[in-house]
């Protein structure tokens, strides 16, 4: 479909919990509800805004960075499965020229991770020292998006298990520089050991989120602290157990206690009011496109339907400050044969997909 075209969405077009209209225009890549003079290509169905993956890292692959076509590949992967905005937690490679692709997902990028020394996956991260964080902190506030990545807990080969990288002083002002640079702060955490330190920094949000405990989700819920649960990476915590059960045992019994317990940590933190958005954790070893998934793996942690699909899509993007389905908004949206308010599983099935207007998966 040409920018020219009119395109009109007939059905169901869901623009957030509560607002449900009948039909929508997509006219000069943007959307109206005014009906516009002229024909128009109509299709039917029930649409939404495009799915938001809030930790994705489009550029990166189990070892580093990736080329460009690579890059462009993951893109179009999770573009394809209907997620049209990305929150880039974190990546080594430079993927600015994604912004000038009229036919890949929005990126709202992170920077690149920032790690204690040794403490990380190698060739992701800068790795440094705590004496230097606020220093990298600002640096990647001024490269990212409105976002900085920390890695908060990792393991200590020393003790053999999970632990946390940095003193809250370095935390305090790291995350205090970041908020000077107008960005926010999200955390890698798998363990409970590093999230008090973070919560006292005035951290934004945490990543993975395995170790919340009783105590500290109250906590979370009233700092208004965002979680993104990542539930199928931590799908694959068993076979990473396995893999380090000889050389550190404690890390991986550790490791197998949070699988065990992840439904439940999330369920509690969703009653308890702690904001919850949809991310997969895409890049690394994990495949791009599954989205979907994470969002049913959320109704299986307790969130209703309507709460997973809002996390994937008009409360996602309320969060990250980019719009939906409203007025003179870019059509960014995709359609679906049935109601996922119904069965969130619909998501794995997009019948059509306009991206700026244009339609770039199925037919009008």
């Amino acid at each position: 479909m040409s920018d020219a075209a009119v395109l009109h969405v007939k059905g169901r077009v869901l623009v957030g919990p509560e607002d449900v209209r009948d039909e929508l225009w997509v006219v000069g890549g943007r959307v109206t509800y005014q009906r516009p003079a002229g024909a128009a290509r109509t299709v039917q169905g029930w649409a939404v805004p495009g799915l938001v993956d809030a930790h994705c890292h489009v550029g990166l692959d189990a070892h580093g960075a990736v080329d460009a076509a690579t890059g462009e590949q993951q893109a179009i992967t999770d573009r394809d499965a209907g997620t049209l905005l990305i929150r880039d937690a974190g990546s080594a490679a430079d993927t600015r020229w994604v912004d000038a692709r009229e036919d890949l997902p929005r990126i709202i990028r992170a920077g690149r991770h920032i790690a204690r020394t040794r403490r990380y996956i190698r060739n992701y991260a800068h790795e440094i020292e705590p004496g230097d964080l606020a220093a990298y902190v600002r640096a990647e506030a001024r490269r990212g998006d409105g976002w900085v990545k920390l890695v908060g807990d990792w393991i200590d080969r020393g003790t053999g298990d999970l632990a946390a990288c940095w003193p809250g002083d370095a935390l305090r002002e790291a995350i205090a520089a970041a908020h000077q640079e107008g960005a926010r702060v999200t955390a890698h955490c798998f363990a409970a050991d590093s999230l008090p330190d973070l919560l006292a920094a005035g951290i934004d949000c945490v990543e993975h989120a395995t170790g919340l405990t009783e105590e500290l989700i109250p906590q979370f819920a009233a700092a208004g602290v965002a979680i993104v649960p990542t539930l199928v990476n931590i799908a694959t915590f068993p076979k990473l157990a396995a893999g380090g059960e000889e050389k550190f045992p404690a890390w991986s019994a550790h490791m197998r206690r949070l699988h065990e317990r992840r439904y439940d940590t999330v369920g509690a933190a969703h009653d308890a009011g702690v904001p919850i958005y949809v991310g997969t954790d895409a890049g690394g070893s994990l495949a791009h496109g599954l989205v979907a998934d994470e969002v049913a793996e959320l109704v299986r942690a307790g969130l209703s339907p309507l709460a997973a699909l809002g996390a994937a899509t008009w409360t996602a993007r309320k969060w990250l400050g980019r719009p939906g389905l409203t007025e003179g908004a870019p059509a960014d949206l995709v359609v679906y044969a049935a109601d996922p308010r119904a069965d969130v599983r619909v998501l794995a099935d997009p019948q059509l997909i306009v991206l700026r207007g244009r339609i770039v998966r199925g037919r009008a």
